[in-house]
């Protein structure tokens, strides 16, 4: 099919692709190797540079409908519950970087992006299949698995995205496959009713608690319905690391917790369960060419999965496909020109929050805040954690 393209993954990197592009008239086909679309995890934190682009691409209200809007940011130490720091969020977002800054469900940001494409049709989405050979012709052919079924499908199409994450199978062409990088950090994750967390607890910003080998962050989404608690700390990696979501229990995270202030230990016993999420990275991006190969391209995690200190994970991979579309948008060029443009204009920034989310990690999570003093803690964190004019601001 004339313009077309193939987009590996339905998670919300490739979802945003294929909504992106099929705005500027690209005809997407979305293969998800999953049996249903769906998402599962933590809350995410949509700060200026990415609602910004939602917004573009027609969501305001449906984003301001699934979106919670804190009051602001406060950083406490993790042991002694003295606050480090507080940044206005609100309508201090709205007045700097004209645009809100909103705390989610990321099943919900899924459904949000899913709906849209269904409604406005701009895309083919297909589930339970797999890539199972590209030969680069012109047009490229793919072959593409049903698992249910066994049956094969060669598609014909112009270009590829490979958008299906960490242990993405779109990346071998692209750059040599090499094994994510493991950090020997584990994310706790947990969704708690609002109703039965204690009153004095309840809060309606993003809270972050800052101790040795410990980094908590809590916000509300779903309407502030629910409390979102993210508690990273190390441990012993699970054995199937490619599964990212697995169960764990409170007594583990407690005994890798170590010390912490009784309002934070209340705040956790309150989850009636917990998932386990080992973390991994890759090397900051050293150039283009981890982005991009002939026609096919990387997106988000496929590329560049980054740790979640500057909690932009998912932000990049938005910014990505707004990029990809525009891109795309260039027919004076061939496909892989329109690529390789894309990866010039992406691959820095991206390093740089690669490089940014490492070193909060380094200086927050290993050692504490209050190992320099509460001054310096604060001056530190709003350099690196808090007031990112050179991040909301977006590319």
């Amino acid at each position: 099919m004339k313009n077309s393209m193939i987009i590996v993954g339905g998670g919300i990197g490739g979802l945003a692709a294929a909504l992106a592009c099929g705005l500027v008239g690209a005809r997407a086909h979305v293969l998800e190797r999953a049996a249903n679309f769906s998402e599962v995890g933590a809350g995410i934190q949509l700060s200026p540079n990415v609602t910004r682009t939602l917004h573009a691409w027609g969501l305001a209200e449906e984003l301001k409908g699934i979106g919670f809007a804190p009051r602001k940011l406060e950083a406490k130490d993790a042991q002694t519950g003295l606050v480090i720091g507080s940044l206005p969020l609100g309508q201090r977002s709205q007045e700097i970087y004209g645009a809100p800054y909103f705390t989610v469900h990321r099943a919900d940001l899924h459904r949000l992006l899913l709906q849209k494409i269904k409604r406005s049709g701009l895309a083919d989405l297909s589930l339970h299949c797999q890539v199972d050979e590209v030969i680069e012709l012109d047009p490229m052919q793919v072959s593409v698995l049903q698992l249910a079924t066994g049956v094969r499908e060669v598609f014909e199409t112009d270009a590829m995205v490979g958008a299906d994450g960490l242990w993405s199978a779109t990346r071998q062409m692209v750059v040599p496959s090499t094994p994510p990088r493991v950090t020997g950090l584990l994310a706790y994750r947990a969704l708690v009713p609002m109703q039965s967390i204690p009153e004095k607890l309840r809060f309606k910003d993003v809270n972050v608690w800052l101790g040795p080998r410990l980094h908590a962050v809590l916000y509300p989404v779903q309407g502030g319905d629910f409390l979102n608690m993210v508690i990273v700390v190390q441990g012993p990696l699970p054995s199937a690391m490619e599964e990212w979501d697995h169960a764990a229990n409170k007594q583990d995270l407690e005994a890798a917790m170590g010390p912490a202030h009784p309002h934070l230990k209340e705040l956790i016993g309150a989850a009636p369960a917990w998932r386990l999420w080992p973390l991994c990275d890759r090397a900051p991006m050293q150039g283009p060419h981890e982005m991009a190969k002939g026609r096919i391209a990387l997106l988000g995690d496929a590329a560049h999965p980054m740790r979640p200190f500057l909690a932009q994970g998912a932000g990049m991979a938005i910014e990505d496909a707004a990029e990809l579309a525009k891109s795309w948008s260039r027919k004076d060029m061939s496909v892989a020109d329109r690529w390789n443009a894309y990866a010039h204009a992406r691959w820095a920034r991206n390093a740089q929050v690669q490089q940014r989310s490492i070193r909060n990690g380094q200086i927050f999570h290993l050692t504490g805040p209050m190992r320099w003093g509460r001054n310096w803690a604060m001056k530190l964190f709003g350099e690196t954690l808090m007031d990112s004019p050179w991040l909301y601001a977006g590319p």
